[in-house]
């Protein structure tokens, strides 16, 4: 049995899954919710956030190129930060993703209503749930075809919607040849109906709508040629995330007032049944669930991998170290699949206000990862030489200013959520979580030593 991660993702793989993993429910779903902050401004705060989020990715992308390895950022603030931050880093994102993947699989029961209102949601449940997890345990190849296309049928979504949309503006497509135009955007309340502040205020929730991209790192471990294939995925992102989010909200809000969406369902189903299509809201479902799934399907994927990395910083146990026949960290994937069984089953016997505590960390989580890379990589670039970081073959642009940017947005939004009432608890559950998983890395610590004193003394 080989111990080593399978090199089987190609390129198109590689930008696919960073690019399906950061475009989720929320876009389709839940940017109304954004909408209602911001207003027309959302496309400012999605804009600003994915050039940080472009930073961040080339922070890591230039650690990744230089040293390719699974577990990525845990690794590196590992080899960077030390034993404990590489401990936290990994631990946490493990978490972050089981959290995410639970909220996932139970949206996946949500829309698999739609068409059968009869069936018991926790079976639609417990059958992505097996499913997802049968998928992890192909070969890296195969479960990159899968990923792929599924975040194909997301992507193939938003252009079709943004074409159609821009034919409404332009053109008066299924609006009785009535041009729209654009100017819904400012005359409902202006371009920032609730000034600056609604901005403010929905870039928590825009920056939790990018968790997922950093899963190009994740990816190192396994990718062909990852000299070639890392920077042309990193160096796209920014552009397709321009396209995606900002191209897709520009459409929606040039068509709609601003203050109207979120009241009739999804601004895509709202944009589908406009121009006449009957099954719009089946069509949007199907993506939708197609989202939620790919989620799922990442997040158990790099769960994964972070406990096959953590075991061989021997921060795990042992078990999760190894590899099956088709190169996959089998006992990993089990063990996270195991975890999100027990979670839909508390998402069905506690309140709505615990879970929506717990998925907090989700949030603060991200923040946390995303400050980990840009520490990682300044320390990296501190730890070689003058000579070495000119020769750094996929450099971050504008460093050192860009990492301090980045960084400094990121404890910016740390502060956002503390300061809005409904997102403070982030900032009591994140650093709790923190302060528990280094209080498991000092008894850990301090279990190995002691074993290996009774050992010597034998």
């Amino acid at each position: 049995m080989e111990n080593q991660l399978q090199r089987g993702l190609k390129e198109r793989h590689i930008t696919l899954i960073a690019l399906g993993s950061a475009i989720g429910v929320g876009l389709f779903l839940g940017s109304s919710s954004s909408i209602k902050l911001a207003g027309p401004g959302i496309m400012l705060s999605y804009l600003f956030c994915g050039i940080i989020l472009f930073f961040i990715l080339r922070a890591l992308g230039e650690m990744a190129v230089h040293h390719p390895v699974a577990g990525s950022f845990s690794q590196y603030a590992n080899d960077y930060l030390g034993n404990l931050a590489g401990y936290i880093t990994g631990w946490n994102y493990w978490f972050v993703w089981v959290i995410t993947c639970m909220t996932e699989l139970t949206a996946v029961g949500i829309y698999m209503e739609f068409w059968f209102l009869e069936v018991p949601r926790w079976i639609w449940i417990l059958a992505a749930l097996i499913i997802m997890m049968s998928f992890n345990f192909l070969q890296v190849s195969a479960y990159g075809e899968l990923e792929f296309w599924f975040a194909l049928i997301k992507i193939i979504a938003i252009i079709f919607m943004i074409i159609i949309g821009l034919a409404m503006i332009l053109f008066g497509f299924g609006n009785n040849g009535v041009p729209t135009g654009i100017s819904n955007l400012w005359e409902h309340g202006g371009f920032l109906p609730n000034g600056l502040e609604g901005v403010l205020m929905s870039f928590q929730m825009v920056m939790f709508a990018f968790l997922g991209i950093e899963m190009i790192g994740v990816t190192a471990g396994e990718a062909k040629d990852p000299e070639k294939t890392l920077p042309r995925a990193i160096n796209s992102t920014l552009l397709r995330i321009l396209i995606f989010y900002v191209g897709a909200l520009f459409v929606i809000l040039s068509i709609y007032p601003w203050n109207e969406i979120g009241t009739s369902g999804s601004p895509f189903v709202l944009t589908f049944d406009k121009i006449g299509i009957p099954a719009a809201a089946g069509i949007i479902n199907f993506v939708v669930l197609t989202a939620a799934l790919s989620s799922c399907n990442t997040g158990i994927f790099s769960s994964g991998r972070m406990l096959y990395n953590l075991s061989h910083n021997g921060q795990a146990p042992k078990a999760f170290g190894t590899l099956n026949k088709k190169g996959v960290p089998f006992r990993g994937v089990m063990v996270t699949s195991a975890v999100l069984l027990f979670g839909v089953l508390l998402n069905y016997l506690v309140p709505a206000q615990v879970f929506t505590w717990i998925a907090s960390i989700s949030t603060f989580g991200a923040l946390l990862t995303w400050f980990i890379i840009l520490l990682a990589q300044w320390r990296f670039r501190k730890s070689i030489t003058p000579e070495q970081q000119k020769n750094i073959k996929f450099k971050t642009p504008l460093y050192p200013l860009s990492t301090f940017i980045a960084g400094g947005f990121l404890i910016f939004v740390a502060i956002l959520l503390g300061y809005y009432p409904d997102t403070r608890i982030a900032l009591i559950v994140g650093p709790l979580w923190v302060a528990i998983l280094v209080i498991a890395y000092y008894a850990a610590n301090l279990n190995k030593r002691q074993n290996e004193a009774e050992v010597k003394e034998t």
